[in-house]
C-alpha cells in the first residue's frame, strides 16, 4: 500500500508531528507528564489524554478523557513551551481551538480560531511560545474542486495563551492585504528553529514560484513583528512529507515517503540550506520524524512498515547513521505520528492511525536504541493521528 500525505488529507487521516516544548529532566524523577493524541474518526473529533510514568514510560488514561476537539478531524496538536495549552487544527472546519490545560492535565476549551484558507496540515510552536505557524493546504479562492499552492499562517500568541493581538483575537500576522504567507502545493509540515529565527515548510508536490513543479522546502526568516520574509525555494525529493531540527539549529531532515528516504540538511548562518550528499535509507513509507531533545539521535515513523527507524547524528556533519545493533523498532499498525516526550527525552510514542492505539518505546540514551515499554500498545480513540505532551518539571536535557 502507497498512501502519500495529501491523499491522507483527502481521506480525512492526515497527520504530522506535533510537539510540546515542555522541560525535560535529565533522569528519572516524580514529574507529571501527560500525552494528547488527536483522533479523527467522530464527529466531532476526540483528544485521549494520558498521564505518562515517568519511570516506566506507561500510559493511563485520565478521568473524563477522551475529550472533544472541538471540530471535525482533527489532525495534529501542539502544546505551548509551558504547559499550560494545547492547540489542535481541525482539518474539515478550517479551525484551530486552544484549550487551558489544567494541573491534572484535563483541556477545556478556551477559543475557536477560522483559518483564511483550507484544510489545516500541521503546526508547530516557536520555543519561546510567542507565535503559532499552521499549514494549509490551499490559500483563500483555492480548494479541492479548484486547486492550487498552500499558505502558512502565523498566528502571535499572548501571555494567556489565546492566539492574535490582544487588540485583535484570531487574527494571523498580516503580509501586505493577506492574512498568509504563500506556499507550494500541498503544503504538509512546518518546523520553527530552536532560536525562532527561521522557519521551513514542506511542499509535497511542487512549488510554482520556482517554476518546475518540483517538490520543495520554502525557507523564511523571521521578523521582529512575526512577519515572514522568504528566502528561497529548495529542492526536497519525491515527496516529501515531515520536517524536524536538532536543538543546536544546524540541521534539518525531511522525510520522502515517494522514495523511503530521509534528507538532511545543513541550515547556513541566514537561514539558506545546503543538502548533504547522501539521503539515509528508510523503511516503506517514512511519515514522521523527530530529533531527540539532546540532539544526538533522529527517529523516523513508517506508515507501511508498521516501525520506527533510529540514527546517530553526526554532530559535525549532521549525517545521520543507523544506532548500533537493530535499528529498526516495530510499533502499532499505521504510526502516522512519532513525539518523544519531552520531561527526560526517554519515551517515544506513536500514534497509530490503522491500530487505533498509542505504541510506547523506551530511548536509551547511550546507545540510542529503542525497546518497547510495558502495556505498549495502548487503547486510543478511533483512527489516532497525532500526538503532543507536556510536563509539570522544572529539568533541563543535559547536551553531549
Amino acid at each position: 500500500m502507497k498512501l502519500s500525505k495529501s491523499g491522507r488529507i483527502a481521506l480525512a487521516s492526515v497527520v504530522s508531528l506535533g510537539l510540546g516544548f515542555g522541560a525535560t529532566a535529565c533522569g528519572p524523577s516524580n514529574t507529571i507528564d501527560f500525552l494528547y493524541v488527536t483522533a479523527s474518526k467522530q464527529n466531532p473529533g476526540q483528544i485521549n489524554v494520558y498521564k505518562i510514568d515517568s519511570e516506566a514510560g506507561i500510559l493511563y488514561q485520565i478521568t473524563d478523557s477522551p475529550y472533544g476537539s472541538g471540530g471535525r478531524n482533527p489532525v495534529a496538536d501542539v502544546a505551548s513551551p509551558n504547559g499550560k495549552n494545547l492547540y489542535v487544527i481541525n482539518h474539515d472546519d478550517n479551525t484551530i481551538v486552544e484549550f487551558a490545560i489544567g494541573t491534572d492535565g484535563k483541556l477545556y476549551p478556551q477559543q475557536t480560531c477560522n483559518l483564511p484558507g483550507s484544510y489545516p496540515s500541521q503546526l508547530t510552536v516557536n520555543k519561546a511560545g510567542t507565535y503559532l505557524y499552521i499549514v494549509e493546504t490551499y490559500q483563500p479562492n483555492f480548494s479541492l474542486s479548484i486547486p492550487g499552492p498552500g499558505a502558512l499562517v502565523v498566528f502571535p500568541i499572548n501571555a494567556n495563551g489565546q492566539l492574535g493581538a490582544t487588540s485583535s483575537l484570531c487574527q494571523p500576522v498580516p503580509n501586505g492585504t493577506n492574512a498568509y504567507f504563500a506556499l507550494g502545493n500541498n503544503p504538509t509540515s512546518v518546523n520553527v528553529l530552536a532560536n525562532g529565527n527561521f522557519v521551513y515548510a514542506v511542499n509535497e508536490s511542487g512549488d510554482p514560484t520556482i517554476g518546475n513543479g518540483d517538490p520543495t522546502i520554502s525557507a523564511f526568516q523571521v521578523g521582529s513583528d512575526g512577519g515572514l520574509t522568504l528566502i528561497g525555494n529548495y529542492p526536497a525529493g519525491v515527496a516529501p512529507n515531515a520536517i524536524a531540527s536538532d536543538p543546536t539549529g544546524k540541521f534539518l531532515y525531511v522525510t520522502d515517503g515517494g522514495s523511503n528516504q530521509m534528507y538532511g540538511f545543513q541550515v547556513q548562518s541566514n537561514g539558506s540550506l545546503v543538502m548533504m550528499a547522501t539521503p539515509f535509507k528508510t523503511d516503506n513509507l517514512p511519515i514522521a520524524v523527530a530529533v531527540d531533545p539532546r540532539g544526538i539521535y533522529v527517529y523516523v515513523a513508517n506508515y507501511n512498515a508498521n516501525d520506527v527507524n533510529a540514527y546517530t547524528i553526526d554532530q559535525s556533519t549532521g549525517n545521520a547513521t543507523p544506532v548500533a545493533g537493530s535499528s529498526l523498532y516495530a510499533v502499532g499498525n499505521g504510526p502516522l505520528c512519532l513525539l518523544i516526550e519531552p520531561s527526560e527525552g526517554r519515551y517515544i510514542y506513536t500514534a497509530n492511525f490503522l491500530g487505533n492505539t498509542v505504541s510506547g518505546l523506551a530511548l536509551n540514551p547511550a546507545t540510542g536504541g529503542l525497546s518497547a515499554v510495558q502495556n505498549t500498545p495502548f487503547s486510543a480513540a478511533q483512527q489516532p493521528t497525532c500526538t503532543a505532551a507536556i510536563t509539570h518539571g522544572h529539568h533541563t536535557v543535559s547536551q553531549p
